[in-house]
């Protein structure tokens, strides 16, 4: 595989790969700045409109399956946060519901 030609590109291809491991790792607290640094390298790229080299085309692919598969992993943990939310407020009912009721002896 050909490397990018275009620096702004290579360097967008480097910040999606951290951006998958920081999804990989649930560190939320990167995955923004990671992405805004991302997204203006990606649209200085499309201000320049220049000529894109096989190996230009091939990192934009990658950029975008690795954007797909980072997308994958924070709705998985957005559902798994979702569920255990749901679990505490249920829990929470219960115990208003029983809180009211004392043993009977």
């Amino acid at each position: 595989m050909s490397l990018p030609q275009h620096p702004a590109l290579a360097r967008a291809l480097a910040l999606s790969r951290e951006l998958l491991a920081a999804a990989e790792q649930s560190n939320v607290g990167n995955i923004a700045l990671l992405d805004a640094e991302r997204l203006r390298l990606l649209k200085l790229l499309r201000r320049e409109r220049h000529d894109l080299s096989a190996g230009d085309k091939l990192a934009l692919q990658e950029v975008a399956d690795l954007n797909d598969r980072t997308i994958g992993l924070m709705e998985h943990h957005r559902r798994i946060k979702q569920r255990a939310m749901e679990t505490v407020a249920v829990g929470r009912r219960a115990v208003a519901a029983y809180a009211t009721t004392r043993l009977q002896r």
